[in-house]
């Protein structure tokens, strides 16, 4: 997509430009030439302004969605605002306040602290808050079994597999029994998994119970050594499905235009549905050194929905990009206030990681 240069704008056209742009993002109706004659101050008569926007139509930079409607920028009208004209807005010191404590407060798992911050980023900016997690393996620090007995009739037993990690988080998974374990078999397995692999991630775990069974095949009966290794398999397995994209308020993207374009929110919601398309978006965020903005089309996850994203890359204590904040909305969202609200946001995720 071509971006025209600012540079081919005279003043007349660039101030035009700018009111139609902020105009249509502060209402999400295109904008008449009545309306700014009426705003602007340039002594410039309605036909005089309309000449102008047919010239910026022209360009690329604005479009009529009718012929008797007003005007509203095009995605390269967009880019053009974004990245040359636009005045940001810092967040306000009662953003700021709400940002650090909601962020702050958190002193459980850092998932939840980013699920917090998602959150937080998504009733400020009304836009839905989307955090990419840090990739991480699960450091074991306990482990047990829990029978729940037949699955079904003629079905394998099965047992709740219960992993509580460093970071104290609580994850489930359900496990066929082998053959002929027995509850005591469980207990034995839950206690050999917690005293002898805790502190150790997945794969560190299944290298050592690899290796201690290879030296020692009288340590565990073959029962229980079947079930440690299902039981730490059931999460290995699925490690590069793990959802590493957290994302909240996706009822602020229905908003008071939503009925008109139906269709719209729709295929954005589905969007968000496929979280690992979404994943992919906000990981091509951690390569930049700020924050990145994606408009419309720009990306073809969008170019159905027309939606924008703005992200920004947080690090860990060692200044390492660990992970992407940002919003997701309509193409007409406030860029000029979102923009630092999601670059403050990741700061202060830096803070935190450190």
């Amino acid at each position: 997509m071509r971006v025209t240069p600012i540079s081919e704008l005279n003043d007349r056209a660039r101030d035009i430009f700018r009111l139609v742009v902020e105009n249509y993002l502060g209402s999400g109706a295109p904008v008449g030439s009545r309306t700014i004659s009426q705003l602007s101050g340039l002594n410039l008569s309605s036909a005089s302004i309309r000449t102008v926007m047919q010239d910026l139509e022209e360009m690329g930079l604005l479009a009529a969605p009718h012929v008797s409607a007003g005007r509203m920028p095009t995605e390269s009208g967009l880019r053009l605002f974004v990245d040359a004209m636009m005045q940001v807005a810092e967040p306000s010191a009662e953003e700021r306040r709400v940002i650090e404590q909601g962020v702050g407060e958190i002193n459980g798992p850092i998932e939840d602290a980013l699920a917090s911050t998602s959150a937080i980023l998504s009733g400020l900016s009304a836009c839905a808050g989307m955090v990419l997690v840090p990739r991480r393996e699960l450091v074991l620090r306990q482990f047990s079994f829990v029978p729940l007995g037949r699955a079904g009739p003629g079905g394998a037993e099965q047992a709740l597999a219960i992993l509580v990690s460093a970071d104290g988080g609580v994850e489930n998974r359900i496990v066929d029994l082998p053959a002929g374990v027995s509850p005591t078999a469980l207990v034995e397995a839950g206690n050999y998994i917690s005293a002898r692999l805790s502190g150790l991630t997945l794969a560190q775990a299944r290298e050592k119970l690899a290796g201690e069974l290879a030296r020692d095949r009288a340590v565990l009966d073959e029962a229980a050594r079947g079930l440690i290794e299902s039981g730490l398999a059931s999460w290995s397995s699925d490690a590069s499905e793990r959802p590493v994209l957290i994302v909240r308020g996706q009822a602020n993207l229905i908003d008071e235009h939503a009925s008109a374009d139906l269709e719209r929110v729709r295929q954005l919601l589905e969007d968000l549905e496929g979280k690992q398309e979404i994943s992919r978006l906000m990981e091509g965020a951690m390569q930049a050194a700020a924050t990145k903005i994606f408009i419309g089309s720009e990306n073809k996850l969008f170019s159905l929905s027309g939606s924008s994203v703005i992200a920004a890359p947080y690090r860990d204590g060692e200044g390492r990009v660990v992970g992407v904040v940002g919003v997701i909305g309509p193409t007409r969202l406030n860029y000029a206030r979102v923009i630092p609200m999601v670059d403050f946001t990741a700061q202060t995720l830096s803070r935190l990681m450190r």
